[in-house]
């Protein structure tokens, strides 16, 4: 028997612009500009403005199919093009503002990107590629308010010649609407395209799995660059919640400011950001208000129990979120079972550190270097792997990376982890991150998350040393709290209380910072290439051996 729905009605994003503007017109969307004012205004204008991009790319030239970057940051008009771009039947490409000139400019050209929308702030960094670059058009995008340069387009200009479309083009819900291209962590970035269909599913999942409503108002951390704000956008357009859009002010103070302003009632964010709110709280813990329904989605790194604990304290509900760019992004949420509210505060924040359950229709599994599917036990470790309907099944014009793919189809996400009997990933470490010494694999996130448990440590990073002996040496890396103390012997003898001795990194430093991605997270890469030019110049006797603070 054949099923007597309409099977046929597309998926596609164009009903959730006309759903946003007709059923929610009047709520708010909130935009800290350059200056720091906040700037308000509505699903009602910002659909409509969405429906006149929709119709300035149809009139001027825009094909389906064509990619439309951004260069932009959290704002309104960046959410315009969020909803305009793809209901032209053509794909957003949002591009990641902090790559190097090298990446910007291969990304752009890889992508074949056609006109980019640039906020005017961020004009010196497409300056840097400008010749570079093969785009059309460049279209300025009045963020700040300064003059458009010659040889650029007004954004409000560009929109002031056409009038709203009332008949949106029909799409099929397997075209492409989005590109984001991954941080290019160990080579160049990949482009990874999302169907309408992907898209609409993962706002549906997320929606639901993280209970969220209209009364929800939602401050988006994560950058609009980053994955599609990991759908988050989509997910509060669809809904009518309140979307709070923080520009290019992330420090502690600006984003505590709008979580107490905006009465922020879930937020979405890295690791780094969240580390900077938890210790401003911590030492002002009276100064800010802040909505007791308030929880925070961490994603993009590991959350350390430490900081999962300190949270708690403070009456704040984090959950770990993972995902990658392939996976739209998210996998898995960490949100107790309604079972393990009973629970005492230890199970429960055990269950909270880890990365959460897997959102429907996503299937996972753990398989070894052997290719054999472990089970979950909470113990076994091997490579996680992911299949579902809105996981990426290869990359744009890049046939060399098909090894990304098992034989049967699911992705392999590079990362090594466990799941629980109850389902619940815990992600132990990247494959590339492992250090093997002596044969054994150390986990560098475990010794990370125990040095970030120490009260006067704000970060850390294990990356793995070449050895004549072992192979590999885990070296740590150590970012202190301001205005605290400690000494590599006191952090050396933690991990001697916690692992045994062979795991115990043979050198601690004492750093005033680690180097980021342009995605935010920690780049173990840089500290590798570091140490691999140390040494280098170690082995010239021209060359004078930095000081180390060894603690062997």
């Amino acid at each position: 028997m054949k099923s007597l729905m309409m099977d046929d009605f597309p998926l596609t994003l164009s009903p959730l612009l006309v759903r946003a503007e007709r059923l929610f017109p009047r709520v708010t969307v909130a935009s800290r500009r350059p200056d720091r004012a906040v700037q308000y205004t509505d699903y009602g204008s910002i659909m409509i403005r969405a429906r006149t991009l929709t119709a300035a790319l149809l009139e001027e030239g825009i094909r389906r199919g064509d990619r439309v970057a951004t260069l932009m940051w959290n704002h309104s008009s960046h959410l315009e093009a969020y909803f305009g771009v793809p209901a032209a039947g053509a794909v957003l490409h949002t591009i990641n503002l902090r790559l190097p000139p090298d990446h910007l400019a291969y990304v752009i050209n890889h992508a074949r990107d056609r006109w980019i929308l640039v906020d005017d702030v961020l004009l010196p960094t497409l300056e840097k590629v400008r010749d570079r670059i093969h785009v059309e058009r460049v279209i300025v995008v009045p963020f700040s308010g300064q003059p458009v340069p010659t040889g650029s387009e007004d954004y409000e200009q560009l929109l002031g010649r056409h009038r709203p479309t009332d008949a949106l083009p029909e799409i099929g819900e397997k075209e492409a609407a989005g590109l984001c291209y991954t941080s290019g962590t160990t080579g160049l970035p990949k482009g990874v395209v999302y169907s309408h269909r992907s898209i609409v599913l993962h706002t549906l999942a997320t929606a639901f799995s993280l209970g969220l409503g209209q009364g929800d108002s939602f401050l988006v951390v994560v950058p609009m660059f980053h994955v599609n704000a990991w759908g988050f956008p989509f997910t509060m357009a669809m809904l009518g919640a309140r979307q709070v859009l923080p520009g290019p002010h992330l420090d502690a103070e600006s984003v505590l400011d709008l979580l107490e302003r905006e009465k922020v009632t879930m937020a979405a964010g890295v690791p780094a950001v969240w580390f900077g709110v938890l210790e401003a709280l911590e030492k002002e813990p009276s100064r800010w208000k802040l909505d007791p329904r308030l929880r925070m989605v961490v994603g993009g790194a590991a959350m350390p129990e430490s900081m999962v604990r300190r949270f708690a304290k403070l009456g704040i509900g984090p959950i770990h979120g993972y995902g990658l760019t392939e996976t739209s992004p998210i996998m898995t949420l960490g949100i107790p079972k309604e079972s393990m509210k009973s629970w005492d505060l230890e199970r429960r924040i055990a269950v909270l550190s880890r990365q959460g359950i897997p959102l429907p229709y996503v299937e996972l599994r753990v398989q070894d270097w052997d290719g054999v599917v472990l089970p979950w036990d909470g113990q076994s470790v091997g490579e996680l792997q992911v299949r579902g309907p809105w996981i990426a099944r290869d990359y744009l014009e890049n046939p060399e990376s098909a090894d990304k793919w098992t034989d049967d189809g699911w992705f392999r996400t590079g990362d090594v982890a466990n799941i629980d009997p109850e389902g619940y990933v815990q992600i132990v470490d990247r494959i590339k991150d492992l250090v093997k010494s002596g044969g054994e694999w150390i986990s560098s996130v475990a010794i990370e998350n125990s040095l970030v448990g120490h009260p006067a440590v704000r970060e850390a990073a294990v990356v793995a040393r070449p050895d004549p002996k072992w192979g590999e040496r885990p070296l740590a890396f150590v970012v202190p709290k301001e205005g605290t103390h400690v000494t590599a012997e006191e952090l050396r003898d933690l991990l001697a209380g916690q692992y045994p001795k062979w795991w115990l990194p043979d050198e601690i430093r004492l750093v005033p910072s680690l180097p980021k991605t342009s995605t935010g997270k920690l780049s173990k890469r840089t500290l590798r290439e570091m140490l691999a030019s140390e040494s280098k110049a170690s082995t010239d006797t021209s060359v004078e051996a930095p000081i180390r603070t060894n603690v062997q």
